[in-house]
């Protein structure tokens, strides 16, 4: 159950209570939300009272400084108010009352946070956020006349009006102006481009329905939004085939897939309750206990002499594949057998150790002693670090902004993918490489320790954004 609090504006302002057929009137402002968080509803329906029960409130600050100031809406509030005439005068008009003034002003602090907050424009994720919702303001402004590139240049006025309260912000000015600017120049290129070939299209149109193919292939081949081709569509009186661009995306999805079906994944078939204990920071070798062996992606109570199979174990020393790292090789021997193991993955909470039973059988139950491959693993673990290094450096040298998006380390080569607005030039790229060998050079000796997540952040660790993390 939830409650909310409205403000009434008095009876010479138009609309009606909640529930009313004048609800969507200006009269009666939510500026409170209360959620009464007491069940718990399960996919079927199902409720169930949540052990511990509690209060979500919510205040809407800027219709509150909306009630405050004596305005019925958030763009009457002196901060936006500011934004919409500098957003007036960038764009070249004086039509304080058209409409997409209001949807650059907000689209401005949206776009400029979340560059602050280290988000780059991308195809993919967080990125394409960012990068539809600058592109919408952008094709905002060109509608109203703006012929240049304009929406860098209210990062500014939006400094001035925030930047007290987000002293980060102040702090990221010249990297949000030079990002957005970027990203301007590109998608000028791209709507030219687009619009060119969405013309051609559309000159030879029957009927009033862009064809879901052509949306398709604005959008795969150059880039152009879907949602800016509706833009278009609607201000033309057409409809979009989405179900033929969606048939479409169905069949480029399905492409994928098949390219990247090179391996079946057994251990998907797993159901084991608990978690394998790690013990690989300490020593490589381990005293265990078989918990499961898949062959052909069932489990098998016994696995014979060349068998290729997957082991659960109690407890290992081999690292399973994760931050990028590459999962442990070596030998998992018991009396009388052997296994030599290839890969070692997560499934759960459980490592899955792939590889051939050379000697003996392996039943389960069985008594065995795990045996990483020493040299691999302190190959990979300084590849390894030698991302942590390569992170920090980079961080150093091109901004705050660069974060981890990937990476692949393996016992012979590393490889970092980060994010930034504009190509490395060569004198950064020799500026990190000269810090990273030099901190290789110094020799630090590496500590290791086990800590919860609040611990080793408060040692300084840093959490990316997107990944899960153990307790």
């Amino acid at each position: 159950p939830c409650s909310e609090i409205f403000y009434d504006h008095g009876e010479e302002i138009w609309g009606g209570p909640p529930g009313s057929p004048e609800e969507d009137g200006d009269r009666y402002i939510e500026i409170w939300n209360m959620v009464f968080m007491q069940y718990n509803r399960a996919p079927d329906g199902t409720m169930t009272p949540l052990p511990k029960q509690s209060i979500d409130t919510g205040m809407g600050l800027e219709r509150l400084a909306a009630v405050l100031q004596g305005v019925h809406s958030n763009y009457e509030i002196d901060m936006f108010q500011n934004l919409l005439s500098a957003t007036a005068k960038v764009v070249g008009t004086e039509d304080l009352e058209n409409k997409s003034l209001r949807v650059i002003a907000d689209h401005i602090r949206s776009v400029s946070f979340l560059i602050v907050d280290g988000v780059q424009p991308s195809n993919e994720g967080r990125g394409y956020v960012l990068r539809r919702i600058m592109r919408r303001a952008i094709r905002h402004g060109n509608k109203m006349g703006a012929v240049d590139s304009f929406l860098h240049k209210l990062v500014a006025p939006l400094v001035v009006e925030m930047g007290e309260a987000y002293p980060e912000l102040t702090e990221a000015q010249a990297r949000v102006e030079k990002t957005i600017l970027k990203e301007e120049q590109q998608f000028a290129k791209t709507l030219d481009q687009g619009m060119r070939i969405l013309e051609a299209d559309l000159q030879k149109l029957k009927g009033n329905q862009i064809p879901g193919a052509t949306i398709f292939k604005l959008y795969d081949t150059y880039g152009f939004p879907v949602d800016l081709t509706g833009d278009i569509a609607r201000e033309r009186d057409l409809e979009l085939d989405m179900a033929g661009f969606e048939a479409a995306m169905e069949e480029q999805r399905q492409r994928a897939r098949s390219a990247n079906a090179f391996a079946v994944d057994y251990s998907q078939s797993l159901n084991l309750e608990g978690e394998t204990q790690f013990n690989g920071y300490s020593s490589l070798t381990d005293n265990s206990e078989v918990l499961a062996v898949l062959q052909d992606g069932e489990e098998v109570s016994e696995a014979i002499t060349g068998s290729q199979v997957q082991v659960v174990l109690a407890n290992t020393a081999f690292y399973a594949e994760s931050g990028g790292q590459v999962g442990d090789q070596g030998a998992i021997t018991w009396q009388g057998g052997k296994m030599l193991v290839t890969d070692t993955q997560k499934q759960g909470g459980h490592f899955v150790h792939t590889g051939e039973i050379t000697e003996g059988n392996l039943v389960k139950g069985l008594a065995v002693t795990t045996h990483v491959d020493a040299a691999m693993r302190k190959a990979s673990a300084v590849n390894h670090s030698a991302t942590h290094l390569l992170h920090e450096v980079l961080r150093q040298v091109l901004g705050d902004h660069i974060t981890q998006k990937g990476s692949l380390v393996d016992p012979e080569r590393l490889r970092f993918d980060f994010s930034h607005s504009e190509p490395v030039s060569a004198a950064e790229i020799a500026e990190v490489e000269a810090r990273v060998n030099a901190e290789i050079r110094s020799n630090t000796a590496v500590q290791s320790a086990t800590m919860d997540l609040d611990e080793a952040k408060q040692a300084g660790a840093m959490a990316l954004f997107g990944e899960k993390y153990g307790e």
